[in-house]
Formats: structure tokens, C-alpha cells, sequence
């Protein structure tokens, strides 16, 4: 066969291929984007052709963060129809693991009828998250079972409680999170009998999904998307339709669900032992969905004293004013900054476009200037709240019968060191997991958990996930103890670094072209480790793609590209690819013991860090050729 011919072949199936995905598109958006591309690439233009090969070039991966992308037609961007191959592959798996769970012998839980199987949907503001809501609910309804919709676009943690709360088998939160404003995505909870039968302690149930259930969530997903493209594929072209409207025989979830969220957030609250609300809060939520409820939220329970950001405080999908909206971006917080010092705030508040990340902003007297905390900052400041606190929950016991029931703490592995030092030096548990909420979501009795990217959770009991309404909540009873004490948030940071000692973070990263060259940054370590970063000898090394975290049990379900140094000076560096984009991460981390508790002990130790921070970031700078 000659090249010329092997390459008509390949043309050839690459555009019976987008027939057949137009016969099958829903959307007539991108139906006809396509059949523009189509006509054109049929009629010999390289461009067109071009874009076809980049929009089919395969499909969006499906993992433990479900699916993330920007909108566009084709099976590499996220429209109506990927959502719609995406719920048939879900709901497939979920009935097939409902059928093992009704013949095991061990099942300790009857499964109820079809009709009984529920599963609950929420959606942000973004462009199509309604749609795709309805896609989903739509499918799932037709098989007969119990769906749950909210009727208006929500947080993520919302839906999350309702997983619980609902006890339902499924829950989907249609989100791109704090993504670019062309992106969406599409995030997967598990619970009821799906997760009490595949994971028999209990501890997922809901909670996003892990390995293996992602891998074959997405090998379902794969068999469907094959069916549909198959030569003999029974499935028919798809009419249609401009709208996508809300699904008959569906339940609505709405306002009574959002006040039973905030009537038992304010529940978290210790207002006799913390009394204090003289706090004025500048809160954004930077155009996404949070912004009534959090409102709500922190003047149900007593801070009247809060100023929204106007420009940024109405969900809006094209976020006119913060091109990518993250928090932690520079200049995200600059509208609220203005406003902060404007009013003369104590403390800033910001949430991400689905609320489930929290950031915070305090002036600092001596730069004479705001100063937005760090996520390990937060996470600490929350963290010993708790511990002075006390679980601000009862229920949050997870292990069975006869086991330790003793309250933990947990931070995700690429957060700082200092929660744990913190724990270990009041006698409480501690446990430091794999990146991700879905695993600290899975530690046994859990009552404070955070992750160094903003994700804080104060109410494990009823939400298996981050949560940045409730976190806001408890951090301004926080801020406002500590403001009626005479202190501040700063002042504290140092209190708990001449308890547990200064620890300092900071990150490299590297991009690469594409997200199939991540793996080639990690092999290159392996095959030539460092023995000494930053001068300092490297004194031990993990490799999480073979090793256990420390003190856990090997478990193949949770190896993962992670290596991580430790050195004879204390530092810590990891190295991880990073799950949704094209880069790979570097952590860093200095420590320093303070003499004494002194101001200049401190001053002295956390200079001492940031030198060595430097020093870290600069090595492992010309180590990954960043």
C-alpha cells in the first residue's frame, strides 16, 4: 500500500467519522461548526482538514476529576453530545455495579428497586452547565430512576452535601471550577449502595470518585462512544434542538435545600465561647455562584457588616473582569483590595466560580499594605482553630465498632508540614494523603481537612468535599475572636510557628507541549536522582509510583507520579504532574526552628527559611529547566 493511499484511507475515516458525530450532535451550534468544516475540508482546504484532525485527535480523558475541557464541538472539547455519551457510560456502570452488589453474598444493605436508584445534579453559571445538567438528568430519568435537579445554578459543595443528605447513589456537579470562561467541566460523586458495596468501610460515600472507579467509569464510556460510531450501530441521528429543556419526571431541589445548607452551616458556629461578630468583610465571589449564599450565610450568622465587590458579586460565564478566575491569579483580588481599603475592612473574603475554594486578604500594619494569605496560611489558621475548638461537629465518627474513634486532621501531601507538626504537638491525629479532596474526603474520622490550592473543609460530616461557604463562615469567627483579643491573623501565624515551628512554601513549575509529555519530567528523575538539592544531601526519597505513603499500606489503586526529597536540612521538594494541565509541579519547603518565642527569635527563623526557600526554588529551577 503506498503512503499516498495510506493517507486517503486515513482521511477517509477521519471524515466518515465527523458524519457520523454530526448525525449524532444534538446542538445545532456545533452541529453546524462541524458541517462548516466538514464541506470545507471535503473541498480540499488544509486548514479545515486541520482542525478536524486537532478537534477528533481522540477523546476527553475521563478520570478522577471527571472531565474538564473547553466548549467546542467534536469528542475533544465539551458539548451535548460528549455529556450526553459521558451520562449513558455513567449510568450504564452505576446499573451494572448495582447488579453485583444485589447478587454478593456480603452486601449488607438491600438494594432497593430501580426506581429507588437516585441520583442528584447541580450546575454552575457557566456557558452550557444548565444544558449539560439537563442532558444528564434527561438520561438518567428515562432509565427509570429517581433524579434529583436543582432548579437554579449552585456551589459544588451544595451538591455535595445532597449526595449525603439524599443518600443517592450518584451525584453530578456540571463545573469547570475557577477555569478560563470558555471551559467547563463535569465532576462525579458517588454514594449510597454504588459506594458502600465498592468501598465496604464506608469512608467514600459521598465523595468523589477514585481509582479504579474512574478507569472503568471510563472504559463504560468508551463502549458506549463505540456502539454509537459502530458500523451496524443501532443507535439513530439525533434531532435537533436548540434548547435543552428541563426534563419531565424529574424532582426539583431548591430554596428548602439551600436553607437547610445554611441553617446547619450556621450550626458550626460556637457562639458562646466565641461570641464576637465586629468584623467588616469585603467578599467577592468573582462572578460565580456563591455570592448570595455566602452573604447569607455570614449575616445568618451575625456578620451584618459585609460589603459585597458590585462588579463581581452576579454569576456571569464570561467574567468580565478576571480573565481567569482563580483567586490565587495576580490581580484577581484587585477590585476587592479597592473596596478593602476603601471601607476600611478587616478582612477580605473571595471565593472561586463554584465556591468550593476560599481565599482571604488581611492588611498587614507593618507593609502598610494588604496582604492575601497563602492556602497553607489558611489551612493552618482553620486548623488550629479546630484544635483549640474541638470538632465543630459531633457525627464525624467514620471507623467501625471497637476502633480508635479520636478526632484527625488532614492536609493534602503537597501542602506544608506545619499542620502536622502543629497536631503532634497537641496529641492529636494527623494524616497527610494524596493530592486531592477525594482523599482527604477518605480519612477516618475527619474533622478538619485542606489542600494547599485554597480547598478547605470545616464539616466533613456533611460535606465529603471542599467547601468554601462554610470555611468563610468559620474563618470570620476566627478573624473576629481574634480581633476582639486584641490580635490579628498575622500575630496568630506567628504564634503557631514558635509552636510548631516556621515553615515556608513555594512552587516551580514546568510547561510542556502537550499533556503526554508530563511523564517524560518524572522518568528523567528516576533515571538520574538528584543526590544533593540546593548543596544539602538528599537523605531520603519516595516514589509514590511504587511506594506507599508512610505509614500506609501498599495499595495499587493509589500509586501515583509523585516523587518526593527530603534532605539533610529539613527541606522537602515534590514533583508531580499535574492532573488537568499541561505542566509539571514542583513544591518546595523550608523549615527553621525558632531560639525562642520572641518577635526577633521569629523574625530570625522565617529569614533563615526564606533564604533557604530560595536557594530550593532556584535548584530545582535549573534542575527541571523551567
Amino acid at each position: 500500500m503506498t503512503e499516498k493511499t495510506v493517507t486517503d484511507k486515513t482521511q477517509d475515516t477521519l471524515l466518515a467519522t465527523v458524519r457520523r458525530w454530526i448525525e449524532l450532535d444534538p446542538d445545532p451550534r456545533t452541529r453546524t461548526e462541524l458541517e462548516q468544516l466538514l464541506s470545507s475540508a471535503e473541498a480540499g482546504e488544509d486548514t479545515a482538514y486541520d482542525s478536524l484532525e486537532r478537534l477528533f485527535a481522540g477523546r476527553l480523558s475521563f478520570g478522577t476529576a471527571g472531565l474538564r475541557a473547553e466548549l467546542g464541538p467534536g469528542p475533544m472539547r465539551m458539548n451535548r453530545l460528549v455529556v450526553r455519551q459521558t451520562a449513558a457510560g455513567l449510568l450504564k456502570y452505576a446499573e451494572a455495579v448495582l447488579q453485583q452488589a444485589r447478587v454478593h453474598n456480603d452486601n449488607p444493605h438491600d438494594v432497593a428497586a430501580p426506581a429507588a436508584h437516585r441520583i442528584v445534579i447541580g450546575y454552575d453559571a457557566r456557558h452550557q452547565s444548565d444544558e449539560f445538567a439537563h442532558e444528564t438528568a434527561r438520561i438518567f430519568a428515562d432509565a427509570g430512576w429517581d433524579v434529583r435537579l436543582f432548579d437554579t445554578p449552585g456551589p459544588t459543595p451544595l451538591l455535595a452535601r445532597q449526595v449525603l443528605t439524599l443518600d443517592a447513589e450518584i451525584g453530578v456537579m456540571v463545573t469547570a471550577s475557577h477555569n478560563p470562561p470558555r471551559d467547563n467541566g463535569y465532576k462525579v460523586y458517588l454514594g449510597g449502595e454504588i459506594s458502600r458495596f465498592l468501598e465496604r468501610d464506608g469512608l467514600g460515600v459521598g465523595a468523589q470518585i477514585v481509582p479504579p472507579v474512574d478507569r472503568d467509569i471510563a472504559a463504560t464510556i468508551d463502549d458506549v462512544v463505540a456502539a454509537d460510531f459502530a458500523a451496524d450501530s443501532p443507535t439513530p441521528a439525533a434531532a435537533e434542538e436548540p434548547e435543552v429543556p428541563r426534563p419531565a419526571g424529574v424532582s426539583t431541589l431548591a430554596e428548602p435545600e439551600r436553607s437547610t445548607y445554611v441553617r446547619q452551616a450556621v450550626e458550626l458556629l460556637d457562639p458562646q465561647n466565641y461570641p464576637h461578630r465586629d468584623l467588616r468583610i469585603v467578599y467577592t465571589a468573582m462572578h460565580g455562584v456563591g455570592g448570595d449564599m455566602v452573604v447569607s450565610l455570614l449575616r445568618e450568622g451575625g456578620f451584618t457588616d459585609v460589603i459585597p465587590v458590585a462588579e463581581q458579586q452576579q454569576p456571569d460565564p464570561d467574567f468580565p473582569t478576571a480573565d481567569f478566575p482563580n483567586p490565587e491569579e495576580p490581580g484577581a483580588l484587585d477590585l476587592a483590595l479597592r473596596a478593602a481599603a476603601e471601607h476600611r475592612a478587616d478582612l477580605v473574603l473571595a471565593n472561586d466560580p463554584d465556591a468550593d475554594r476560599l481565599s482571604a486578604a488581611v492588611y498587614d500594619t507593618e507593609a502598610g499594605s494588604w496582604r492575601q494569605l497563602s492556602g497553607d496560611e489558611m489551612g493552618v489558621l482553620l486548623g488550629r482553630h479546630v484544635l483549640d475548638r474541638g470538632p465543630l461537629r459531633t457525627g464525624w465518627q467514620t471507623t467501625s465498632s471497637g476502633e480508635d474513634t479520636s478526632p484527625v486532621l488532614a492536609n493534602s501531601l503537597v501542602s506544608s508540614r506545619q499542620l502536622g507538626a502543629l497536631c503532634a504537638a497537641r496529641g492529636v491525629g494527623h494524616a497527610a494523603t494524596l493530592t486531592g479532596f477525594k482523599w482527604l474526603a477518605r480519612v477516618p474520622n475527619l474533622v478538619f481537612g485542606y489542600e494547599e490550592a485554597i480547598g478547605f473543609d470545616v464539616d466533613p460530616v456533611h460535606v465529603r468535599d471542599k467547601d468554601g461557604v462554610s470555611a468563610a463562615l468559620i474563618f470570620a469567627e476566627l478573624a473576629a475572636d481574634l480581633k476582639a483579643k486584641g490580635t490579628t491573623l498575622l500575630q496568630a501565624l506567628d504564634e503557631i510557628a514558635a509552636e510548631a515551628g516556621v515553615f515556608l512554601t513555594g512552587q516551580v513549575t514546568v510547561r510542556v507541549e502537550d499533556l503526554s509529555e508530563l511523564g517524560e519530567v518524572t522518568a528523567g528523575l528516576r533515571a538520574d536522582p538528584p543526590r544533593h538539592i540546593a548543596g544539602e544531601e538528599v537523605t531520603e526519597v519516595l516514589d509514590l509510583s511504587r511506594d506507599p505513603l508512610p505509614g500506609a499500606e501498599p495499595d495499587e489503586a493509589k500509586l501515583t507520579d509523585v516523587l518526593i526529597y527530603y534532605t539533610a536540612a529539613g527541606d522537602r521538594v515534590i514533583v508531580r504532574p499535574s492532573g488537568t494541565e499541561p505542566k509539571v509541579k514542583c513544591y518546595v519547603e523550608a523549615t527553621a526552628e525558632p531560639t525562642s518565642a520572641s518577635a526577633h527569635a521569629l523574625t530570625e527563623a522565617r529569614a533563615a527559611a526564606a533564604t533557604r526557600l530560595e536557594q530550593l526554588r532556584a535548584a530545582m529551577t535549573e534542575t527541571l529547566g523551567a
